[in-house]
């Protein structure tokens, strides 16, 4: 069965959506409608345990981060690649993120 294409953000929505994820840390990518952070945690250990617990719900909700991991630092870029930007999924996924790294998940 084919993955139905999933839409991109809703203009009207757009901006409330993002808003608060720009104001804690996310940032535009430029030259994509991606957004993109960079996670610090007390070392590898904490990273690698953060990125798993991320893992865990990316594969639920079948969306699934560009990252990379060096000691205690996870580089994120958030995009949905079907619809080439930015979808719900992605805030869904960002606020998770944020959540998971402050422990109030």
């Amino acid at each position: 069965m084919a993955r139905v294409k999933t839409p991109p953000l809703n203009p009207a929505t757009r901006e409330a959506a993002l808003a608060p994820l720009l104001a804690g840390g996310w940032a535009m990518v430029e030259g994509r409608d991606a957004i993109r952070r960079e996670f610090r945690f007390a070392n590898f250990v904490a990273a690698f345990g953060w990125m798993t617990q991320v893992a865990l719900v990316a594969e639920k909700l079948d969306h699934h981060p560009e990252w990379s991991n060096v000691w205690n630092r996870v580089s994120v870029t958030l995009i949905t690649h079907d619809c080439d930007g930015l979808s719900a999924l992605d805030i869904e996924l960002a606020r998770k993120m944020d959540s998971l790294a402050t422990g109030s998940a």
